[in-house]
């Protein structure tokens, strides 16, 4: 079945067929991708992914933060634009569709881009060399570029000698903008792959304007600059970016792996080489980022790579909800459908990921998010409120008076566990990182009422009580789970 609006469903055909599609889906500018002539249409089969080897988890060194004033929740949101065409029969759609909800044209000044992003759940990444994890008693705090006038954002950290706001000179090379990592751009096949920056921006994507814009557009572009690095074969210039939008940058990484894998049939070579080198600090957003590129490939992840970790594999799914919410979003945000041929642990994995793009859509407007997730059927909204959490604790843009009522909105919905546990995901997938912002901090103090270590600590005894061979899907949803649990107990005991 094929869909020309890319919903998520598979067309398989042959090699050279798949290829000229995939170069079309990714060249800038297009984002349908019509479907190859005589091409077979077929679900293609799950391949399971085999047991790899993870390193032993290892606690680490507290990482102290501290909070920060958030951003206001900017102007109100804007008049539906007009009616698009309905979509293909074969598109899913879930029971109680309201009306489409899109977003009115931008103005001509408004800096634009074609029509059409990271869970981050919590295992802590295990088995760092002793060198390679920060010095005990040392505490990395990465503000805002608002909030650090005179400095580069992300180049201040306070460490143990005593002097807060010391200046760590290691740090003051790093790139402020991802328009600053520009590598060449390749020749052949690679140079048809390549993707503007300006695809990341609100104006055209008719997205909610507000204040925190700046700041969610430049997550959404260092996510492309770390696309173009991998495609370039600079992959180490992402490194150079500053350590708050590092993480999403390997998203982009990840999806770039995942694409030249695909239709270069290595199994999955670039991702586990990513994996297990340069991103090892996140590989919880490079899994990501491959659901980023099946969704552009319009296959279903993660078929024909292997080489994966074998439970977060399942956050290909939540990547590939955030692409379509982000990159079509008159489909999957204003008429609710979902990706075709999908289990029912499929969609609730993959409505997180439109959780996350909510965020995105609403530039941060808590109460137009509240609103948006108010407009799906209620069997949907436990996961779209998982991963609200999860991008207002990881990507910010939202204060903590915004975020109590974010807390309030989810209460009242049946969902305020859902919430907290895509915030749990988000902290801790900071604190594997190494470099917690602020607005993460103020973010899961807020929403889940604990600081960022006992949040991360939740997520990683929910990890280890799946046991040693977790691999399903069912397992996957039985790990966020056991981050809700260990929020009602706390709550319980409290």
């Amino acid at each position: 079945m094929s869909d020309a609006e890319g919903n998520g469903e598979i067309t398989r055909s042959d090699e050279p067929e798949v290829a000229a599609v995939a170069v079309k889906a990714l060249t800038p500018g297009t984002t349908d991708v019509p479907r190859a002539a005589g091409a077979e249409t077929a679900t293609a089969p799950e391949i399971p992914a085999p047991e790899v080897f993870v390193p032993e988890v290892r606690p680490r060194p507290s990482l102290p933060v501290n909070g920060r004033d958030g951003r206001p929740s900017g102007e109100s949101r804007p008049e539906p634009h007009e009616n698009r065409p309905e979509a293909d029969p074969g598109e899913a759609n879930s029971a109680g569709n309201g009306p489409e909800t899109g977003r009115k044209e931008a103005d001509p000044g408004e800096s634009g881009r074609p029509e059409g992003n990271g869970p981050e759940t919590g295992q802590r990444e295990a088995g760092r060399p002793e060198g390679d994890r920060p010095e005990a008693g040392r505490r990395e705090v990465v503000p805002d570029a608002a909030e650090t006038p005179g400095n580069a954002p992300g180049e201040v950290r306070e460490k143990g000698s005593g002097k807060p706001g010391e200046e760590d000179p290691g740090s003051a090379g790093l790139i402020r903008s991802p328009s600053e990592l520009t590598p060449a751009r390749p020749r052949g096949l690679a140079g048809l792959l390549w993707q503007d920056l300006g695809q990341a921006g609100f104006g055209v994507r008719r997205f909610r304007l507000g204040q925190a814009r700046p700041h969610l557009e430049a997550a959404g572009q260092a996510c492309l600059a770390g696309y173009n690095a991998v495609v370039a074969g600079e992959a180490e210039r992402i490194d150079d970016l500053r350590e708050e939008l590092r993480g999403f940058a390997y998203e982009g990484a990840g999806m770039a792996c995942a694409t030249l894998d695909v239709l270069t049939i290595t199994g999955g070579r670039r991702l586990k080489n990513l994996l297990s080198g340069q991103g090892m600090r996140h590989p919880h957003l490079i899994h990501l980022g491959t659901g980023w590129a099946y969704a552009r490939l319009r296959m279903r992840p993660m078929w024909g790579i292997r080489s994966v970790h074998p439970l977060l594999r399942w956050l290909a799914f939540d990547g590939f909800g955030f692409h379509q919410g982000f990159f079509a979003a008159d489909r999957t945000v204003g008429r609710q459908r979902t990706a075709g041929l999908l289990d029912r642990t499929r969609r609730a994995i993959f409505d997180q990921g439109v959780g996350r793009a909510l965020w995105f859509h609403e530039c941060a407007g808590v109460d137009d998010v509240i609103l948006r997730v108010a407009e799906f059927p209620a069997g949907r909204r436990a996961d779209l409120w998982s991963g609200v959490g999860l991008a207002a604790a990881y990507v910010g843009g939202a204060d903590a008076r915004e975020l109590e009522r974010l807390n309030t909105a989810a209460a009242e919905d049946g969902f305020r566990a859902h919430l907290v546990q895509g915030a749990a995901f988000a902290g801790a997938v900071r604190l594997i990182s190494g470099t917690v912002p602020e607005h993460t901090a103020t973010a899961v103090s807020a929403l889940c009422e604990v600081d960022v270590e006992e949040a991360g600590h939740w997520t990683e005894t929910a990890f280890v009580a799946l046991g040693h061979n977790a691999h399903s899907g069912d397992q996957y949803q039985a790990w966020r789970a056991g981050v809700r649990k260990a929020w009602a107990r706390r709550n319980r005991d409290s």
